[in-house]
């Protein structure tokens, strides 16, 4: 019984895969991680009543690296690797600006915030450094 469940799982695993078109699965964990990065920057965009509308540019072209990453475009190496210049200035002037004020608030929001910018910029510099790697392989 258990060796069919397994049988089912892969053949499960391959009709998902081939119904989504995965073409990589480096490029589909980082088309993830820059969707998530996208829907994050577009809330902090809505958060701050569309104030900082950089991190609404930064939202798009992190939504059309995504894609690009996804369908194994060459145009998204350069796209990902001109996006993490702008990226990692912001999370990092972001993560400054939230431990300036933790210092005078402590708050546990704030820790949770600054924890989660520097896995953003940490994440940032793994996916620029991968895909800086691989860029002769995304063709």
């Amino acid at each position: 019984m258990r060796l069919f469940s397994i049988r089912s799982y892969k053949g499960a695993q391959t009709r998902l895969k081939s119904k989504l078109k995965v073409k990589r699965r480096d490029g589909l964990l980082l088309a993830i991680f820059y969707i998530i990065v996208g829907i994050v920057q577009i809330i902090v965009l809505a958060l701050t009543n569309f104030a900082l509308f950089t991190s609404g540019i930064l939202a798009v072209l992190s939504f059309i690296a995504a894609y690009g990453l996804f369908t194994v475009k060459k145009w998204s190496v350069w796209l990902v690797i001109g996006l993490f210049f702008p990226q990692f200035v912001f999370g990092t002037v972001t993560l400054y600006a939230s431990v300036l004020r933790y210092i005078s608030y402590q708050e546990m929001t704030f820790l949770l915030l600054n924890i989660a910018l520097a896995a953003f910029i940490v994440l940032s510099f793994i996916s620029f450094a991968y895909v800086m790697v691989k860029r002769k392989t995304f063709q």
